[in-house]
């Protein structure tokens, strides 16, 4: 199901954003993760949640469309408002890509960050593999049950 949900992520562009602010309350209070898709500018619309990438060094910004002005093909000027923000924020966004967000779960952002902990992380792996040692280690039936199998095939000829 894991490799069937990353092959499924890589052809549809899909990814998950983790909301550290509370700016999209209550539609997608803070803590959330939301499942979000890349799309070109010429399929936003007004009214679309999307992440716009920023300059480098400058987290990622997920608010509202509350105007769009296309400019050339696969290219948009738009305006965003966070839900529980008063005014807009300062200015457009020059985009030729966004990532809409699909859907969100509230909460879900703590626990993707508990699972990312480098000690949680070995602990699982640990537990993993003791698990299949354990699954494939051999037992004591098996020794005699094998032997029983040889002696039948060597006696069959």
């Amino acid at each position: 199901m894991c490799i069937g949900l990353v092959i499924a992520a890589f052809f549809f562009n899909i990814s998950l954003i983790l909301f550290k602010t509370g700016s999209m309350s209550p539609t997608i209070p803070q803590g959330s993760m939301s499942v979000v898709q890349r799309i070109s500018a010429d399929e936003i619309r007004v009214g679309d949640v999307v992440t716009v990438d920023r300059e480098e060094g400058d987290l990622p910004v997920t608010h509202r469309v509350i105007a769009v002005y296309p400019q050339r093909p696969g290219e948009a000027l738009i305006e965003m408002q966070g839900d529980a923000n008063p005014n807009p924020d300062p200015g457009p966004y020059r985009v030729t890509e966004v990532r809409k967000v699909l859907w969100s779960l509230p909460g879900a952002a703590s626990v993707i960050v508990w699972f990312s902990d480098p000690l949680i992380l070995g602990g699982l792996t640990l537990g993993a593999a003791v698990l299949v040692l354990w699954a494939f280690w051999p037992r004591k039936g098996d020794e005699a049950s094998v032997a029983n199998t040889s002696i039948e095939a060597s006696g069959a000829r």
